[in-house]
């Protein structure tokens, strides 16, 4: 029942709030009549097409009573923030450094007795065998996973420089939280210190964000130059050779 006037916006607002990391789908049809009670005359409209006909609304007459919009929606939860301590990859400049990093979701297998959304992120970064929970089969379920900067500055800066793979998936049976385990490959070329977040995506369940801190220390130092002095106030001079690794 809301009337429009021509060249009139209607603004429709939505409201999300998931309770468990599961994804939504929906429908919104709009649904358009003239507000006269006339209908729109089509020639054809005996012989609309199937796309066409899905679109519209036939009066008796073979008029078109009413159009239609459809649009889907998806609604994909996010799990809640919480004040995680960041993984920590470091290495020294010029240096490469691979480090495993795991991550722990809950609420993604729907078989699993899984937490409260509210308690279902946490984040630790280890070097220790991966035997600490029984793997299960966890094939079906699609993961996908990127790294965001704060910039795109940052992005250009350290999106060449490191490198993610995802290695091993795991269920523990009886909380039903789901760890992936990543490879992070850093190797930096110069000091610097950036923030990032790994973002992960399952394609049925829902996003889990996690942050992640770069570190790249000082380099080694190349060599030691010494220079003699010949006498007091004269000079002393040493060359070297200094190559870039670029063009």
């Amino acid at each position: 029942g809301t009337r429009l006037a021509p060249k009139e916006k209607l603004d429709i607002p939505m409201l999300f709030m998931p309770d468990t990391m599961k994804m939504y789908e929906a429908v919104v049809v709009i649904h358009v009549m003239r507000e006269n009670g006339e209908n729109w005359s089509y020639e054809d409209s005996a012989e609309l097409n199937k796309d066409l006909k899905s679109s519209v609304t036939l009066a008796e007459n073979g008029g078109i009573q009413g159009i239609l919009w459809i649009y889907p929606l998806r609604g994909i939860p996010e799990a809640p923030q919480q004040k995680l301590v960041p993984a920590v990859v470091r290495c020294r400049a010029r240096q490469r450094v691979e480090r495993r990093v795991e991550v722990q979701l809950t609420g993604v297998v729907p078989e699993a007795n899984a937490m409260p959304a509210g308690r279902n992120s946490t984040m630790v970064n280890t070097n220790k065998p991966a035997n600490i929970q029984e793997e299960i089969q966890v094939t079906d379920v699609e993961f996908l996973y990127e790294l965001q900067y704060q910039s795109n500055e940052v992005k250009s800066q350290l999106g060449a420089l490191v490198g993610m793979h995802l290695i091993q998936r795991e269920r523990d049976t009886e909380s039903g939280i789901v760890t992936l385990i990543f490879n992070i490959v850093f190797a930096p070329n110069k000091p610097m210190r950036n923030e990032a977040t790994l973002v992960v995506q399952c394609a049925t369940r829902g996003v889990w964000k996690f942050p992640m801190l770069f570190i790249a220390t000082e380099p080694e130092v190349d060599d030691v130059i010494n220079i003699e002095a010949v006498g007091l106030n004269k000079e002393s001079i040493v060359g070297f050779k200094l190559t870039s690794p670029t063009r």
